[in-house]
C-alpha cells in the first residue's frame, strides 16, 4: 500500500481517492498526533468553493470534534490565510480542503502544524500510521469538542488575514490598473479587495464561484482569458491565482506571461536593494529555468536548488534563515510574511514594486532571459520506476550530453497526479521539443503498465 501524503498533502478524486471516511479518520489521527500535551486542542479547518469540500471539511470538522478538539469552522479562505490564521491564533493545527490548481472533481487534505508551518514528513507518517492503525481517543460527555463558525467567523477570519497582507505592502499601489483571475476560487472575494484597498483600480476575473467552476479554463493554468483582459482594458499587469490561492503567476501590459522565476527575480532584487536579502540568496527548485540562474549571477545572488514542492523550498528557507524562495509554478515564499507560498501577498509584492520604482513589468522582469523550455507530462506509465530504470536513463544522459552544457533535461515523477514528467531546455525551442517528444517515447515504452 502506497504512502497516503504526497508532496502536497493528500490529493485524488474526491469520494473516490478522497472519501468522507478518509477525512474524519486521518483527522482524527492527527488529532492524536498534533493534539496539545495538556488542556484543550484547536484547530482550524478551511476549504476552497469546489463542491465536495462541503461534505469533506464537514467530515473533517466532525472527526475533530470527536476527538475532543475544539474547532473553528472559517469557511472558504485562500490556503495561507489559514496557515497565518493558525499561527495568528494560537491553534495547534489546521486543516485546509482544496486541490489547489487541479480540476474540479479533485479535492486534497493539507495539515498545518502550530505555526502555521505544513508537517514535516514524519510527522505526516506519524499520522498516517495512526490512521492505518485506527489509534483514536474518544473522549464523552463535557469533554467532546465544540465547534464555532458562521458568518461572524468567516468575516473575522478574512479580515484578519487581509489586515495581515495589507501591512506588508512596500509602497501604494495608486495610478495602477491591475486585472485579477481569481480562479473562481477560494481569493474570490479577498484578493480584489486587497489591491482595491492598497490603491489600485481593480479588474476583477472569474471571481463567482459556484462549487463547480474552479479552475475551469481560468486562473494561473490558463492565462488566455487575463492575457486578453489586461490587452482590453489597457490595464497595467494582470494577476492570476489558483483555486486556493498560494500561488501567482502575471501578465504584463502587453499580454506576456511573467512566470514564478521572473516574479521571484524581481522580489529578490528589491530586498536586495533593501538590504533584506539574506546572504544573498534566492531558494528555487530543479524546475527553475536557467534563465533565472544566469541572471541572479549576473546581480550576485546565490542560487540555492531543492527538489520541486514548495514544502522542500521552505524546508531550505527555514535550514539557512533565507528571506525568498519560490517555484516556476507562481509559489512564491516570503518568510517574513507568510509560512507558506501565498499568491495574494506575492501579486501585492510586485505591483508595489511596479509602483516604487515607476518601472513597467516587462521591464522589471526582463532581468531574466528565459531559454525556451519545453514540458510533456506522460501519462498511463509506473511512475515508480522513473528513477531507476537503466534504459530510461540512458536515454537521459544521452540527451544532456547532446545538450553539450547549453541546456538541461530533468525527469521527474509527479509527487500528486500519476505520471511522469520530461523537462528539456535547449537554445532554441525546436530543439528543445525533439529531445522532450523523443525522452517521451522512451518513458512510454520503457515504463508501460
Amino acid at each position: 500500500m502506497g504512502r497516503i501524503f504526497g508532496t502536497d498533502g493528500v490529493r485524488g478524486v474526491a469520494n473516490v481517492d478522497l472519501t468522507a471516511e478518509m477525512a474524519l479518520g486521518l483527522s482524527v489521527a492527527a488529532a492524536g498526533v498534533l493534539g496539545a500535551a495538556s488542556g484543550r486542542t484547536t484547530a482550524l479547518v478551511a476549504r476552497d468553493p469546489r463542491a465536495s469540500g462541503e461534505f469533506l471539511s464537514a467530515a473533517v470538522v466532525a472527526g475533530l470534534a470527536s476527538a475532543g478538539v475544539d474547532v473553528r469552522d472559517v469557511g472558504v479562505v485562500p490556503t495561507p490565510a489559514l496557515a497565518h490564521l493558525v499561527g495568528l491564533t494560537g491553534s495547534d493545527f489546521g486543516v485546509m480542503l482544496s486541490a489547489s490548481h487541479n480540476p474540479m472533481p479533485d479535492n486534497g487534505l493539507k495539515i498545518f502544524a502550530r505555526g502555521g508551518t505544513k508537517l514535516p514528513d514524519d510527522v505526516e507518517d506519524a499520522v498516517e500510521k495512526a490512521y492505518r492503525d485506527g489509534v483514536a481517543h474518544r473522549p464523552t460527555g463535557a469533554d467532546v469538542g465544540r465547534v464555532e463558525r458562521g458568518p461572524v467567523v468567516e468575516a473575522a477570519a478574512a479580515d484578519a488575514y487581509v489586515a495581515h497582507v495589507l501591512a506588508s505592502l512596500p509602497h501604494s499601489l495608486d495610478g495602477l490598473h491591475v486585472v485579477v483571475d481569481c480562479a473562481h476560487g477560494a481569493a474570490s472575494a479577498i484578493a480584489p479587495r486587497v489591491l482595491a484597498e492598497a490603491g489600485a483600480r481593480v479588474t476583477a476575473l472569474a471571481a463567482a464561484p459556484d462549487g463547480l467552476n474552479i479552475n475551469d479554463g481560468v486562473g494561473s493554468t490558463h492565462l488566455g482569458p487575463l492575457q486578453a483582459a489586461v490587452l482590453a482594458h489597457g490595464a497595467d499587469l494582470g494577476v492570476a491565482l489558483d483555486g486556493d490561492a498560494d500561488r501567482c503567476l502575471a501578465v504584463d501590459a502587453a499580454g506576456e506571461v511573467v512566470d514564478g522565476d521572473q516574479i521571484m527575480a524581481v522580489l529578490a532584487l528589491a530586498l536586495k536593494e533593501r538590504g533584506e536579502l539574506t546572504d544573498d540568496t534566492l531558494v528555487a527548485t530543479v524546475m527553475s529555468n536557467l534563465g533565472l540562474k544566469l541572471a541572479m549571477e549576473r546581480e550576485g545572488v546565490r542560487m540555492v536548488v531543492t527538489g520541486v514542492g514548495d514544502r522542500y523550498v521552505l524546508e531550505a528557507l527555514t535550514a539557512g534563515g533565507f528571506s525568498i524562495g519560490g517555484e516556476q509554478s507562481g509559489h512564491v515564499v516570503l518568510p517574513s510574511h507568510a509560512t507558506t507560498g501565498d499568491g495574494v501577498l506575492t501579486a501585492l509584492q510586485l505591483a508595489g514594486r511596479m509602483t516604487q520604482t515607476g518601472r513597467s513589468l516587462a521591464d522589471l522582469a526582463g532581468v531574466v532571459q528565459r531559454l525556451p523550455q519545453v514540458l510533456v507530462n506522460v501519462r498511463g506509465v509506473d511512475k515508480a520506476r522513473a528513477a531507476t530504470d537503466e534504459g530510461l536513463q540512458a536515454a537521459v544522459a544521452a540527451a544532456d550530453a547532446e545538450l553539450a552544457g547549453l541546456g538541461r533535461v530533468l525527469l521527474r515523477s509527479s509527487g500528486t497526479e500519476p505520471l511522469v514528467r520530461v523537462m528539456v531546455e535547449a537554445a532554441e525551442l525546436g530543439h528543445a521539443q525533439e529531445i522532450a517528444d523523443r525522452l517521451a517515447v522512451v518513458v512510454r515504452d520503457r515504463l508501460a503498465l
